[in-house]
């Protein structure tokens, strides 16, 4: 019952450091104040307050008397929105399969979550619907949203449409969540650029992109087939030399002007290759989110 999870785990034993992940398993920032053991500012002491909270040698030092604030230690929902249409069914540029790399960033993010005792929803869809999974906690209900992540990413499923999925998110999700997107690379058109400005307002927003396959670096004796269209890429255009050069620059042109589009947006964003890569590009994200600032 926990495949996808027992894989996830093992894989973060392996690479995963514990310098750095006790680092990402900590309280997260929160924009309440309350009781916790960080400390946020001080402020005049109103009648109500409790007298425990007062800072007595800033007090002497000020002629006023102050109270501590502390940063309040809040729970989180964390939200994982999956683009599951037939192109995530592919291989990946590395020849991974890119549904595995999102179960893999899935599950390293869920089950950091569930170990900090938040809850971790599921969002995920194509371009024909769109379905999502409420907020739950534990390790066997993340096991069932990494589940759905795998069973219905099919290379017979529709076409992708990560802006449908985002726009499913943006009618359905009203309470304020930290966002984790895992696509294919896009180009960044102004209808996404326009959901994805959207969810920013509301959400703390991450993305995760999942690296395409060049079909001009592979060596294969059989055909190699695009899994969109169905046609078959011709032999000859895998081994020649000026065509590789070109479409090399194509995706390295459209994976700069995503991460650029990103930026504009300022949301954190990290291309995963691997499980290993998918692992640094988790904790790269979480400690960008936990050191940022306040919107």
């Amino acid at each position: 019952m926990t495949a996808h999870l027992t894989r996830v785990k093992a894989r973060m034993s392996i690479h995963a450091h514990r310098k750095v992940r006790g680092l990402l398993e900590g309280e997260y920032a929160s924009m309440h104040t309350g009781r916790s053991l960080d400390f946020n500012d001080l402020r005049e002491y109103v009648r109500g307050d409790d007298v425990k909270d007062i800072d007595w040698k800033a007090s002497a030092r000020s002629r006023a008397l102050l109270i501590k604030r502390y940063a309040a230690a809040r729970k989180h929902t964390i939200l994982m929105v999956a683009s599951t249409g037939r192109s995530m069914a592919a291989m990946n540029d590395l020849d991974v399969p890119k549904r595995d790399l999102a179960v893999m960033v899935a599950g390293v993010v869920g089950y950091l979550a569930v170990r900090h005792g938040d809850r971790v929803s599921l969002a995920w869809g194509d371009s024909v619907e769109q379905h999502q999974m409420p907020p739950a906690s534990g390790e066997l209900n993340l096991e069932r949203r990494l589940g759905a992540i795998h069973d219905n990413t099919l290379p017979t499923g529709p076409p992708a449409d990560l802006t449908a999925v985002l726009k499913y998110v943006a009618r359905t999700v009203r309470r304020r969540t930290i966002l984790v997107v895992i696509s294919d690379e896009y180009t960044i058109d102004p209808e996404l650029s326009a959901v994805l400005r959207r969810l920013t307002v509301q959400h703390e927003l991450l993305f995760v992109s999942i690296g395409d396959l060049d079909p001009t670096t592979i060596h294969s004796n059989g055909n190699v087939v695009d899994i969109d269209s169905g046609h078959v890429v011709p032999e000859w255009a895998r081994y020649d030399e000026a065509l590789r050069r070109e479409y090399a620059a194509l995706l390295t042109g459209q994976a700069t002007k995503m991460r650029r589009e990103l930026d504009a947006l300022n949301i954190v964003h990290e291309t995963v290759h691997d499980d290993a890569s998918a692992i640094r590009a988790v904790l790269k994200l979480l400690e960008r989110h936990r050191h940022a600032g306040r919107r």
